[in-house]
């Protein structure tokens, strides 16, 4: 077992998916309890890997490299490194709370809502330790299967219209890719991540690879402008599902180009990064603001969510504009191009714990009173306080306020930018006013104020259930906002790695 530690990191949640489905079909509460231990013994399993990772050494870790399909030279590749690490222990961290989340919020066929919980679960683990490109593919669209069915089947009055527009945009953005990983495959014959990445592709190469995986990752970020599949996903989702989508799924596009964009095709990202930062400015600003103008909580929070994802891509492509520079000239600078590419992880593992707690504080209100629309709250504060006090500290992580996650990845972010072009760091730090506007706006419409709804000031308070997921997730980003050196430490030697591969050009 020691040897195949992500084997099983993976395919526990799958086989306890199985048991869920077979023991818990004629007993809800059974199949709660299946589902919850098996996503225990996952979290368990991802911090055992983060005790024993070696974060000194940037070589790939855990390895486990076997033939699978010998006739097309594909392996079943499977290694991780500190980001990875990273993103694995916020999914499996996540995932618990959703299934503690879920424990009386869902009625009806406990068992396959559950069971599709645990198999998304292993879906993106797979997509986190792959080490094959087309294994890395086959759990990138088999994630969309799950997610289709959860909110398909649980989710709102226009669920068909949310899935089918969900699932067309990723699978659109995913033949792209699909593309330029057979083009790779005739050209090189191995399909192995390292291999790849120190290919000589050719300029013209690089150049289409890289737009064809820009399309596969930009969808799934989403960026903008191909972003407009999110907002309907989040409302139409159950509660579980728009943490899920929100705190891990969006991670996979940001994950895909540090995994095929910037070291496959580095000359590519050179040129082209100052389209993917223009995106991202986009997306910071320009959906900021539509999300201002929201009566609906989760639209607002959705839109938020892509400002805030927008910071991610804008990090990654600083740092590739940082070493393009110090490659040129003097202007670069590779310390600000490592600042860059830590500020981007942080922010990607912070805005799993903010987004993720934001939607399940909504879920918690839609329980009681059965609505997202903002005007029929207000005066929360008066009948729910300790739920209040949660959704404030939340908020306020949200607005990136100094001592919770929500500033640290976004301070390093602007700080970096400011080396590269103070606009950019000037344009980038308008989120942190217009972030801080619609929160707050939020708030005050939600929390604060008198009790004008009589069905508020009959509300009870959050339960003990409520109370550790919410907990858990405030407690997440307020130990990364006060200490993120171990986070920091963690993917280090990888994004060392990453700038390594970055220098080295191809052509």
């Amino acid at each position: 077992m020691s040897q195949h530690l992500l084997s099983w990191l993976i395919w526990l949640p799958i086989l306890g998916a199985v048991a869920t489905v077979v023991m818990g079909s004629t007993s809800p509460q059974r199949a709660r309890w299946i589902a919850l231990s098996t996503a225990l013994l996952t979290f368990g399993l991802s911090v055992f890997l983060l005790l024993n990772y070696a974060s000194d050494q940037p070589a790939l870790q855990f390895d486990e490299n076997a033939p699978w399909i010998v006739a097309l030279n594909l392996r079943y590749h499977l290694a991780a490194d500190g980001i990875s690490l990273a993103l694995i222990a916020l999914t499996t961290f996540t995932t618990v709370l959703v299934l503690v989340g879920a424990w009386a919020s869902v009625s009806d066929r406990v068992h396959q809502y559950l069971a599709s919980f645990l198999l998304l679960e292993s879906f993106m683990l797979g997509v986190f330790c792959a080490r094959d490109a087309l294994l890395f593919y086959m759990f990138f669209e088999a994630m969309l299967v799950p997610m289709f069915i959860i909110i398909g089947i649980w989710g709102g009055p226009r669920r068909v219209y949310a899935t089918l527009k969900f699932f067309l945009y990723t699978f659109f953005g995913s033949i792209f890719m699909l593309v330029g990983l057979i083009y790779m495959a005739v050209e090189t014959g191995n399909l192995d991540l390292t291999y790849l990445a120190n290919y000589p592709f050719t300029e013209r190469e690089q150049f289409w690879l890289f737009l064809a995986f820009l399309i596969a990752f930009a969808v799934k970020v989403p960026m903008f402008p191909v972003h407009t599949w999110l907002p309907d996903a989040h409302v139409e989702a159950p509660t579980g599902g728009s943490v899920i989508l929100a705190a891990i799924m969006l991670k996979v596009g940001g994950y895909g180009f540090l995994r095929f964009s910037l070291p496959i095709t580095p000359d590519a990202a050179h040129e082209l990064a100052w389209l993917v930062i223009a995106l991202s400015l986009i997306a910071v600003v320009y959906i900021g603001l539509v999300a201002l103008v929201q009566d609906d909580m989760k639209k607002l929070i959705a839109y938020s969510s892509i400002s805030h994802m927008g910071f991610v891509t804008l990090g990654m492509f600083v740092a590739v504009l940082l070493v393009r520079e110090s490659m040129i000239s003097a202007t670069g600078s590779v310390d600000g191009a490592r600042l860059a590419l830590q500020g981007s992880m942080v922010q990607m593992i912070s805005h799993g714990f903010v987004s993720a707690a934001l939607f399940s504080c909504v879920g918690v209100m839609y329980e009681r009173v059965h609505s997202r629309m903002i005007k029929d709250y207000g005066g929360l504060a008066n009948t729910m306080p300790w739920f209040a006090a949660l959704m404030v500290f939340l908020s306020m992580a949200n607005s990136g306020l100094p001592g919770t996650s929500g500033f640290v990845g976004e301070f390093m972010v602007i700080l970096a930018s400011f080396q590269s072009h103070p606009l950019i760091a000037a344009s980038a730090g308008l989120t942190l006013i217009i972030g801080a506007a619609y929160t707050l706006w939020l708030v005050k419409r939600v929390i604060f104020g008198a009790v004008v709804n009589p069905p508020i000031a009959k509300l009870q308070d959050v339960n003990a259930r409520e109370l550790l997921v919410l907990g858990g997730f405030a407690l997440a980003s307020l130990v990364v906002g006060l200490w993120p050196a171990p986070l920091v430490s963690l993917m280090d030697g990888s994004v060392n790695e990453v700038l390594q591969q970055l220098s080295r050009v191809k052509i």
